[in-house]
């Protein structure tokens, strides 16, 4: 019934959790309820309830040809500010919002962490020990592969692989935060991305600690919107 189908974020999730009811299972059971954006809620909801946190690369999702990433940084360098960003976790997800890595990274050798900024991070002490955060080597090299021959989208994404030490083919980039179309709500500064999510998504994310593969998936899908208009600026 419409009633059924309107189906909130929520019950969906706990169906997934508490039922042991599969994603694939829910969407088909519910629909695809739909924003004026095309987003599915049901589908954005059952790929955060299959996120597995700190897994490395995904064994089965398909990478395809656009990923969308999304790094948390902690602080670092002179006190009290600690205002150098080190890559602290990092999130990929395919075009379908499908997570595709995710993973913690150990702070390299000697650096001290002055400031993990967890409320906006989501980072704490202890997701960064050696047992279970990755070095950054292996990262960096993971990332890298998932990155070669294929469309980068981000949000200010330039700041992702700066903490990364990545480059990538300008061509290749499409940057959420650079969209004329999504600066008009901010007079042509760069908006913020929970801001987008919530006026052209109606998706609320950040309302605490950040979660990468939160903001990877809103990227993703701010861009599936805005997909014609993105490749044919980046023709010209």
């Amino acid at each position: 019934t419409p009633t059924d189908r309107r189906t909130s974020s929520t019950t969906a999730s706990s169906l997934i959790r508490d039922h042991d009811i599969s994603p694939a299972d829910l969407v088909a059971a519910y629909g695809t309820t739909q924003h004026r954006s095309g987003a599915s809620l049901a589908q954005r909801d059952a790929s955060s309830a299959a996120d597995n946190i700190n897994a490395g690369l995904h064994p089965s999702h398909k990478v395809g040809k656009y990923i969308a990433i999304d790094c948390e940084m902690v602080g670092t360098g002179a006190a009290p500010d600690y205002s150098d960003s080190l890559l602290a976790r990092v999130s990929v997800v395919n075009f379908h919002g499908e997570q595709l890595y995710d993973s913690y990274v150990q702070p390299p050798p000697g650096v001290i962490v002055g400031d993990y900024r967890t409320t906006w991070s989501g980072i704490k002490p202890e997701h960064l020990n050696p047992d279970i955060a990755r070095p950054f080597t292996e990262v960096q090299k993971d990332v890298s592969s998932l990155l070669t021959g294929r469309i980068l989208v981000g949000h200010a994404i330039r700041n992702d692989l700066s903490v990364l030490m990545l480059s990538h083919p300008k061509r290749d980039v499409r940057d959420t935060a650079r969209h004329a179309a999504f600066r008009i709500a901010s007079k042509g500064k760069a908006p913020a991305l929970r801001n987008l999510a919530k006026e052209e998504l109606g998706w609320t994310i950040q309302t605490g600690e950040h979660s990468s593969l939160e903001d990877a998936r809103a990227t993703m899908m701010l861009f599936r919107k805005e997909k014609k208009v993105f490749e044919e600026e980046n023709r010209k």
